[in-house]
């Protein structure tokens, strides 16, 4: 199938599908003519890419995790550097989470201050 068709099958643009193969997420064939050509197994690629990077992955990390995916949802099979990738980014989640609790906390305490300022005026 050409790009067009890969498109409409998964809902992903054309630029992105290129993106993709840039990112070396997606590896199409090519015809006689030189447009790229998609096999049903692209269709499943490209549904675990979005998966992924719903769920808050990079297509750097992708491109690792790829070759550990299986299926739709997909299920991460065991393979090398999976479980350390997967925990980095589990980490670097968490510390970003602590940043936004504290400035959340910061600017609590200044609103706090701005009403109680505002209301004994």
């Amino acid at each position: 199938m050409r790009i067009g068709e890969l498109s409409q099958r998964t809902g992903v643009g054309a630029h992105l599908l290129r993106y993709y193969e840039a990112q070396g997420l997606l590896a199409p064939g090519r015809g006689p003519n030189g447009y790229r050509e998609y096999t049903a197994d692209d269709v499943l690629t490209v549904v675990q890419i979005r998966k992924l990077l719903e769920a808050g992955l990079s297509t750097e990390d992708i491109r690792l995790l790829l070759p550990c995916a299986a299926g739709a949802a997909p299920d991460l099979e065991p393979c090398p550097d999976l479980l350390a990738t997967l925990q980095s980014r589990l980490r670097g989640l968490d510390e970003r989470i602590d940043t936004l609790a504290r400035s959340r906390e910061a600017l609590r305490r200044y609103l706090n201050t701005t009403v109680s300022q505002f209301l004994s005026s």
